[in-house]
């Protein structure tokens, strides 16, 4: 009975092994696919991550492309209501050199003493609009520029040096740096 008991307790020993092998086994077994599942995580964590990022990129680069094209729609319109400003001051322009030929050939009768006057209001009455619309005279005094001045003749003065403007013969203007009308002016030779 003895040796019964030692077959017995030895078979349970055995068995109790067998038990703790097949745990390990199987904790390892765990452990492994524990370890590709998270291998397996951190693979698409990273995918998704890089994924992520580049979409954050193209996110960047598309809103930047908009502030630019804001930036260049704002320019296009500024520059084309600055043309269309000088386009329609142009047209004004010719009135304002007959009031200035008109106010220059005064009447000498005193009768059109009203006239005349009522002339020089009209005339400064469009000057003051236009300087509203921040147009102003291209300078007339002093050396010739042919980048806001237009030689209509060069004459010989003995008061001028070469290349200083002798006459006015129309005014110029000029919105800004932007020229309207160059002044057209007679240049000493």
């Amino acid at each position: 009975m003895a040796k019964k008991k030692k077959n017995d307790s030895t078979s349970e020993e055995q068995l109790l092994n067998n038990n703790e092998t097949k745990k390990n086994e199987e904790m390892d077994s765990n452990d492994s696919e524990e370890n590709e599942t998270e291998m397996k995580n951190n693979k698409d964590y990273e995918t998704l991550l890089a994924q992520s990022q580049e979409y954050f990129e193209g996110w960047q680069r598309e809103r930047a492309d908009f502030q630019n094209y804001k930036k260049r729609i704002e320019r296009e319109q500024s520059s084309l209501k600055g043309f269309i400003t000088s386009e329609i001051i142009k047209k004004y322009l010719v009135v304002i050199d007959d009031l200035e030929l008109a106010l220059k050939n005064r009447p000498v009768s005193k009768e059109c003493q009203g006239w005349f006057d009522g002339i020089g209001l009209i005339y400064q009455k469009i000057i003051s609009i236009l300087e509203g619309e921040g147009v102003e005279l291209i300078p007339v005094n002093g050396e010739f520029d042919p980048n806001i001045h237009e030689a209509l003749s060069q004459i010989e003065h003995p008061e001028f040096e070469s290349g200083k403007i002798v006459e006015v013969m129309r005014q110029g203007y000029k919105i800004g740096e932007r020229v309207i009308r160059p002044a057209l002016v007679i240049v000493a030779r």
